[in-house]
C-alpha cells in the first residue's frame, strides 16, 4: 500500500490542485476505502478463493457482470505496475544523482525519465516478473526487512518532519481557490461532477474533491489481499483481519505524513516530481533526502511485486473459468501459473515504456473504484439471494454501510475527469468484444462445453505453513481453507 501514492501522487495533488486541503483529501480518501474493505472482508470471509473481486461477482450476478469487473481489474493492476514502476525509476534516478554516483554518458538519457523508453523501470519490471514466474519465493523475513525500512524511512519523515511543520503553512484549509485563466478550459480535464455543478478552479474545496479520488491510488493495496485468498492459511478469517487493520493503519500514517508534508513548506513551494524530498530540502535537512529516497527505492520494490502477483491471480481464475485462453490457467512445474505472469509482465512492460503512464494513473483509479462498487452492491445482493452462507466476517449495519460504500464510490467516480471516463469507456467497450468473440464461447457455463482440467486438482492442506501454495510466488489452488460456494451459472443451476 505504502508505495507511489505517498512519495509523489500525494505532493502532485497538493501543488495542483488541493493545496493544505491535501489533508482532508486523505482523511474521505481513508473513509471511503474502509466502507470498501468491510464489503471485501464480508466477501472474502465468504467466498476465499482466487480472483477477488471477479470471483465475488461470478458467484452473486453471474458470468458476464464477472468478465466486467475481470477486464476492469486487468486495466487496474496493469497500469498501476507500469505507474510504479516509472516512479521507481524516477525515485531510484534521483538515489543515485544525491549519492554522487555517475550515470554512464550512453545510459544517461534512459535512466529516470518520466516518458519514453527508460531502462530502470524495464528492467525491474523484468526482474520481479521473472521471480513471480519462476516461482521463486520472497521470504518472510525479506518482506519483513523490506517493508520495515519503507516504514522507518516514512516514520523519519513524521518524527524528523514535525519539527519544522509551521502552523501558518496549514492555516488556508481550503486554500482560496485559484480561477482558470479565460481561453485554458479544458473539458477533457475537468471531472464529470465538475461539469454538473460548473464548478472547474483548482483549490477551494472544489480542489479538495476531485483530489481525493487521485489520493485513492495511495490506499491500493489492501484488496490486492483478496486475490490471494485461496493460498492464505484460514482465509476466512485472517484476509478480513489484515485488509481492515493494515487500511486503518496506513491511513493514520498517511494523514500524519500529509500534515507534515503541507506543514513544513508552502504549498506553493512543493515541488510536483518530489514532494517530500523537496520539502526537506527547502528545511535544509538534507539526511531526510536519502531516507527518502532509500525507503521509496525499497518500498516500490514490493508494490511491483503484489501488483504482478494480485493482477496474475486475477488472470488465473479468468481462464480457469474458460473466459481466457485455459494456458493461462496451467500450473508451471514451480507450482506457480508462469504463462499468465509473463504475459501480465511483458504488458506492463510495454505500457512502462510506450504509453505516458503518469497521465493515465487516474485510470487506475477508476478500475478499482469500479470494482469497490460491485461489491458494494454484491453484500446486499448475497444478503437477500444467500443469507444462510457461512460467513467468518459480517459487514457492520448491513445494509446502511454496504450501500453508504456504494454512495461513496460512485461519488468519487464522478469526481474523475472526462477524459479518464472516455478511455474507460473504449478500454471497457474492447472487454465486451473479446467477450463476445472468445469468452462467452469458450466459457464453462457455455452451452455442451467441456474442458478438461488443466492438471489434476491439489490436495488440499489447509493448515500447512510451507511447502506448496505458500509465498508470493506460489501457485493459486493450494493451501485453500476450504471450497468455494457454488457459483450461480444464470442458467438455473449451480456448480462447485
Amino acid at each position: 500500500m505504502i508505495g507511489a501514492g505517498i512519495f509523489t501522487i500525494a505532493g502532485r495533488q497538493a501543488a495542483s490542485m488541493a493545496g493544505p486541503g491535501v489533508i482532508l483529501s486523505f482523511m474521505i480518501a481513508g473513509i471511503c476505502s474502509l466502507l470498501a474493505a468491510f464489503c471485501f472482508a464480508e466477501l472474502t470471509s465468504t467466498i476465499p478463493a482466487s480472483g477477488s473481486a471477479y470471483t465475488f461477482t461470478y458467484v452473486i450476478f453471474g458470468e458476464l457482470w464477472a468478465w466486467v469487473i475481470g477486464w476492469s481489474l486487468i486495466l487496474e493492476m496493469t497500469l498501476a505496475a507500469a505507474v510504479v514502476a516509472r516512479a521507481w525509476s524516477l525515485i531510484f534516478g534521483r538515489f543515485l544523482t544525491d549519492f554522487g554516483v555517475a550515470v554512464p554518458a550512453p545510459l544517461a538519457g534512459v535512466v529516470g525519465r518520466p516518458e519514453g523508453f527508460d531502462l530502470p523501470s524495464l528492467l525491474i519490471l523484468a526482474l520481479l516478473t521473472g521471480i513471480v514466474a519462476l516461482g521463486a519465493r520472497f521470504g518472510l523475513r525479506t518482506l519483513w526487512v523490506i517493508v520495515c525500512a519503507k516504514l522507518v524511512a516514512i516514520g523519519g519523515v513524521i518524527v524528523f518532519g514535525a519539527r519544522h511543520v509551521d502552523p501558518a503553512n496549514l492555516a488556508a484549509i481550503p486554500a482560496p481557490e485559484a480561477p482558470t485563466p479565460q481561453g485554458s478550459h479544458d473539458v477533457l480535464q475537468t471531472t464529470i461532477l465538475g461539469l454538473i455543478v460548473g464548478e472547474t478552479d483548482a483549490f477551494g474545496w472544489y480542489g479538495i474533491l476531485a483530489a481525493t479520488p487521485a489520493i485513492v491510488f495511495a490506499y491500493i493495496g489492501w484488496d490486492i489481499v483478496a486475490t490471494a485468498a485461496e493460498e492464505t492459511i484460514d482465509a476466512r478469517r485472517t484476509v478480513p483481519q489484515g485488509m481492515i487493520r493494515s487500511l486503518v493503519l496506513t491511513t493514520v500514517i498517511y494523514l500524519a505524513v500529509a500534515v507534515v508534508m503541507v506543514g513544513m513548506v508552502p504549498y506553493t513551494r512543493i515541488d510536483p516530481e518530489t514532494p517530500l524530498a523537496s520539502a526537506f530540502r527547502l528545511v535544509g535537512d538534507d539526511f531526510m533526502v536519502h531516507v527518502i529516497n532509500i525507503g521509496g527505492v525499497l518500498g516500490l520494490t514490493t508494490v511491483i511485486l503484489v501488483l504482478i502477483v494480485g493482477q496474475t491471480r486475477i488472470l488465473f481464475s479468468m481462464a480457469r473459468d474458460g473466459l481466457l485462453p485455459r494456458s493461462l490457467s496451467r500450473l508451471s512445474r514451480w507450482r506457480s501459473p508462469s504463462t499468465a505472469t509473463l504475459v501480465i509482465g511483458g504488458c506492463a512492460m510495454l505500457l512502462a515504456q510506450t504509453v505516458p503512464v503518469f497521465a493515465l494513473e487516474q485510470l487506475v483509479v477508476i478500475g478499482t473504484l469500479f470494482a469497490f462498487l460491485f461489491v458494494a452492491i454484491g453484500v446486499i445482493a448475497m444478503g437477500r439471494s444467500m443469507p444462510d452462507l457461512p460467513r467468518g466476517f459480517h459487514t457492520p449495519l448491513r445494509p446502511f454501510v454496504p450501500a453508504l460504500s456504494a454512495a461513496t464510490t460512485l461519488w468519487l467516480m464522478l469526481n474523475l475527469t472526462v477524459l479518464t471516463w472516455l478511455a474507460f469507456a473504449v478500454w471497457m467497450a474492447a472487454g465486451l468484444l473479446l467477450y463476445l468473440a472468445y469468452g462467452r464461447r469458450h466459457s464453462m457455463l457455455a452451452p455442451n462445453s467441456y474442458h478438461r482440467p488443466a492438471e489434476p486438482p491439489p490436495q488440499p492442506e489447509p493448515w500447512r505453513r510451507s511447502g506448496p501454495g505458500s509465498g508470493p510466488g506460489a501457485g493459486p489452488g493450494t493451501g485453500r481453507s476450504g471450497p468455494p460456494p457454488p457459483r450461480r451459472t444464470g442458467r438455473g443451476r449451480h456448480r462447485r
